[in-house]
């Protein structure tokens, strides 16, 4: 796992009180009618909704400002919204979310953007746009711009949000991303359009496969002609990131380092609306919280893998973040114990890699600080190390009928949590000389209260040039040591 769930979110959210994003862009109020669907219309062959609900969430840049707050930031919100009904149940729902909106505009000269999403069983039905996708006036332009730079003093990241409505123009992309520079301030945009050369100079970029197909002059489903299309732009704009979402096949990475693939979370997807403002906000998040690159990108992306298994417009939380890394931790874990084969198939990649093999053995029953200090011991003596585990059966031969304490899915799972231990592999003989003759270790460890001529595979293993290690143990620690005395202290 590249980061334990406490840390991330502690370093996500943890700087709230400190950290503020200031978020630009297209305001929109997302509307959702559901209902029941049972009949087809006399009036004509459509289907008859009765309505048992309305909703209303803030989507747009609203939304975008949302996941930040979710993840415990301070976020202020810069944008036009109509002077109507419906930019007054926006601007409510702000307040209710706890963005602060003192620099959205309201304009009597364009209604709110708005999308209301008709669903009967569960199903969307039809989607009704209300919107005016003309350029702010130079008048709107002018007072959002001044509204935006009187605050950047006071924020960690400029987000710009654009949705292609009219707010964020290309003079006004170009006159905020130079803004933010002058004033030391990130910026990171969620693109729009063709033509990308309006978000110049940007920190961060985060287009969809469509959108960068668009601009790069590329087909969408050419995932090679995407990749270099993405290197290209990110050069051609000055960028020092691009992060291209591609739906299930995860996000690319692209720096002047090259590109890094970022693989998709397996989820059950019900919807992927608002799906690019988790992502865009993650990676905010993560800036501000002084995140690397990498980790930012693989935070987004298991953020956007929550969102999507919600029905409609979501936001993450931090709570959510915190499940889903735990939760890929777990997975990453008990991918550790593996089969035979499949381990000697492993143990040939990371050779391919350079990296130095270390096997050791064991029933480890009752795991204790004594097996955790062995096992670091030993890593350090490779770059990998593979635990050969006693089955239950073997170790029930080794130490008698009323052992393992532990059964042996349960010790491997255990053994797999640890960060020294790279691999566990089951053995259900008496000794782990197949295993070690089928690995074929660089590096043989066994406990030091052995000599090297009674371990097994010592002899095999210094056959191919390998080398033998006894490990210092911690005294005073055994399993038996510590059965011994809890029978002891039970009256037993």
């Amino acid at each position: 796992m590249f980061l334990e769930a406490e840390r991330v979110v502690e370093a996500v959210a943890g700087r709230s009180g400190g950290c503020r994003v200031l978020v630009v862009g297209d305001l929109m109020l997302d509307r959702y009618l559901t209902g029941d669907v049972g009949r087809i219309s006399p009036e004509a062959p459509v289907p008859v909704l009765k309505l048992a609900g309305e909703r209303l969430v803030a989507g747009g840049a609203a939304n975008v400002a949302r996941n930040l707050v979710g993840l415990g930031l301070a976020v202020t919100l810069a944008g036009v919204r109509g002077d109507d009904a419906d930019g007054a149940a926006l601007a409510g729902l702000l307040d209710e979310a706890g963005i602060g909106h003192d620099a959205v505009l309201a304009s009597a000269d364009r209604p709110t953007t708005s999308k209301t999403r008709v669903v009967g069983n569960c199903q969307q039905m039809l989607r009704i746009d209300a919107e005016d996708t003309t350029p702010l006036s130079a008048r709107l332009q002018t007072a959002l711009e001044r509204s935006v730079v009187a605050r950047l003093a006071g924020v960690d990241v400029l987000l710009l949000s654009d949705y292609a409505k009219g707010v964020l123009t290309g003079d006004l992309c170009g006159r905020l991303i130079a803004a933010g520079a002058a004033h030391g301030v990130p910026v990171l945009v969620d693109p729009k359009g063709r033509d990308f050369t309006r978000y110049s100079g940007a920190t961060v970029l985060t287009p969809n496969r469509a959108e960068l197909a668009l601009a790069a002059g590329v087909d969408a489903a050419d995932l090679d002609g995407l990749l270099h299309g993405a290197v290209r732009l990110r050069a051609e704009l000055g960028l020092a990131e691009l992060v291209l979402t591609l739906g299930e096949l995860g996000m690319a990475l692209v720096t002047a380092c090259g590109t890094t693939r970022v693989p998709a979370v397996a989820r059950e997807v019900f919807d992927v609306s608002g799906a690019g403002d988790t992502v865009i906000a993650t990676i905010a998040a993560g800036h501000a919280a002084g995140l690397d690159p990498v980790d930012r990108a693989h935070l987004a992306n298991l953020a956007a893998g929550v969102v999507v298994a919600h029905r409609g417009t979501a936001a993450i939380t931090a709570e959510e973040l915190a499940g889903a890394i735990a939760g890929e931790a777990a997975l990453e874990q008990a991918a550790k114990v593996r089969s035979l084969a499949a381990m000697r198939a492993q143990v040939g990649q990371w050779r391919a890699g350079g990296e130095r093999i270390v096997f050791t053995n064991g029933c480890f029953d009752l795991l204790h600080v004594g097996h955790v200090t062995y096992l670091e011991r030993a890593r350090r003596h490779g770059q990998r190390l593979i635990v050969g585990l006693n089955s239950d059966r073997s170790v029930r031969a080794l130490k008698g009928p009323e052992r393992p304490l532990i059964g042996e899915q349960d010790r491997a799972r255990v053994l797999a949590a640890l960060a020294a231990v790279d691999g566990v592999v089951l053995f259900d003989e008496d000794t782990p000389i197949e295993l070690i003759r089928t690995l074929r270790p660089d590096v043989l460890a066994k406990g030091a209260d052995y000599r090297e001529e009674d371990v097994v595979g010592a002899a095999e293993v210094k056959g191919w040039g390998g080398q033998v290690v006894l490990v210092p143990l911690v005294a005073q620690q055994s399993t038996t040591g510590i059965i011994a005395r809890m029978r002891s202290e039970d009256g037993g």
